[in-house]
């Protein structure tokens, strides 16, 4: 990992990544490469996470492509310096900012969207003009062997290298001397990731997670909310870093979301989702262990069922929650829709705001001025208004978390920027220049000098 460091940094002083033309080329070059494989990965995700392969292109593969396509048209118009208006009190000058790479930086991927939440970044920061390590989860394995053959493929390893393996090598990699970092998983690797980076002070950008609201109030469309939050909540098995963690809903209304809730879960995945072979299944036997031990057989009104062999786990809802329960206590990351109850609006959203601040937040509704309010005043990454986790598919919005979520945003603009540091240029004229800054002072200059600074 040294070595490989090291040739990246020698490679990156030649100047060689720093033409845009030469980054647009590295682009095409990985989305032809990840094109020509995409049986290879939607199989890969298969055996990691028994995705579809309708759910791998939708989610993984289709949104890395678009991803990179967005990156391609736009890159060459984002590298270049961007003109900005000189003060009078620096004239004649030209004042620009210049768009430079951060240099070498590592790219840690998680396990959950295994292969989109590598190749995004990794996107950005090709764009950006970075020598890039890719670190992708050993949670994962089947998916991180095909994302190595890819980046062989696609990049000469002084440019961009893909690291395998688990704690150790990733202990390793935060020890290097590493010009940014992008982590993307759970709030506790967050801070180590943030504790190695600051004994160099290097930059990070950590995309974690948290307990994500949805509130369905009393004017919701019920139906279409049900529709929409079962599948937000269970897609990929609930292993989704912005999936609604728990629903709140209007006392009011709550008997009748329910009914709807299960009655979309069974038109969705079926009457009987074990045996659903779209479904999906829990990544490890310590993860399905953690999620079975979340579930409140008591409360369960709906699923509950578990297949220890497959490590499935039915879509569960459970009713009559309480923030005391077991269920409210961590980020669930999994199939378990807990229900809560509310009459109180104003004290809903302050107890909301009382909880670190999550990486999503959903309201559905048709009033208006309660969607404004609690949009305004709930911390939360980014989120939706009637629907769940679409925000994050799109490359005209940057994605990211805010306080206990995490820091920094990505995708498209925002992804380019994620890996750039904008350096402010001011460029003198040596034609003349003006005295009034230099020793000894006057009332004259200091009048001159008030006329340019007020």
């Amino acid at each position: 990992m040294t070595d490989v460091l090291n040739s990246q940094r020698a490679y990156f002083e030649t100047g060689a990544t720093l033409p845009a033309g030469m980054r647009i080329a590295a682009l095409k070059k990985l989305k032809k490469v990840i094109t020509a494989r995409e049986k290879e990965i939607c199989a890969a995700l298969e055996a990691d996470l028994g995705k579809s392969a309708f759910e791998s292109y939708m989610c993984e593969v289709g949104m890395t492509l678009s991803e990179l396509g967005y990156m391609i048209k736009r890159t060459r118009r984002w590298s270049r310096d961007t003109v900005v208006p000189t003060p009078l009190a620096q004239y004649p000058a030209t004042s620009y900012v210049k768009k430079s790479p951060y240099g070498c930086v590592l790219v840690m991927s998680p396990w959950n969207y295994p292969f989109m939440l590598a190749m995004e970044p990794l996107a950005n920061a090709v764009a950006a003009g970075n020598c890039v390590v890719v670190k992708p989860s050993a949670y994962s394995p089947a998916t991180s062997a095909v994302i190595a053959d890819i980046i062989r493929e696609a990049f000469p390893p002084e440019h961009v290298a893909c690291v395998l393996g688990g704690r150790a090598e990733n202990s390793a990699l935060l020890d290097m001397p590493f010009d940014k970092i992008f982590f993307t998983g759970s709030v506790a690797v967050g801070k180590e990731v943030m504790r190695h980076a600051a004994e160099r002070l290097t930059p990070v950008t950590l995309e974690l997670g948290g307990k994500s609201p949805c509130i369905v109030d009393k004017t919701a469309d019920i139906a279409l909310a049900a529709r929409r939050i079962v599948f937000g909540k269970f897609l990929n098995c609930g292993q989704t870093c912005v999936a609604p963690d728990y629903v709140v809903v209007h006392a009011s209304v709550k008997d009748r979301f329910i009914a709807e809730v299960k009655k979309q879960i069974a038109v969705q995945f079926g009457e009987r989702p074990l045996e659903n072979k779209d479904y999906g299944k829990i990544i490890t036997r310590k993860h399905f262990d953690r999620i079975c031990s979340l579930i409140d057989d008591k409360k369960v009104v709906y699923g509950g069922g578990r297949d220890e062999k497959s490590l499935r786990i039915e879509p569960t809802v459970m009713d009559g929650v309480t923030r005391r329960d077991a269920v409210m206590g961590e980020e669930i990351f999994g199939p378990v829709l807990p229900v809560l109850t509310y009459d109180d609006a104003d004290g809903l959203l302050a107890e909301i705001n009382a909880q670190p601040h999550p990486l999503a937040f959903y309201v559905f509704s048709s009033d208006s001025r309660f969607i404004k309010k609690a949009t305004e005043r709930c911390a939360f990454g980014g989120g939706c208004v009637n629907d769940t986790i679409i925000h994050l598919a799109t490359s005209q919005m940057g994605f990211g978390g805010f306080g206990a979520s995490g820091m920094g945003s990505y995708h498209g603009k925002d992804g380019f920027d994620c890996f750039t540091h904008k350096k402010s240029i001011v460029d003198k004229s040596t034609v003349f220049d003006l005295p009034v800054r230099y020793q000894p002072y006057s009332k004259k200059k200091e009048k001159l000098m008030r006329m340019f600074l007020k």
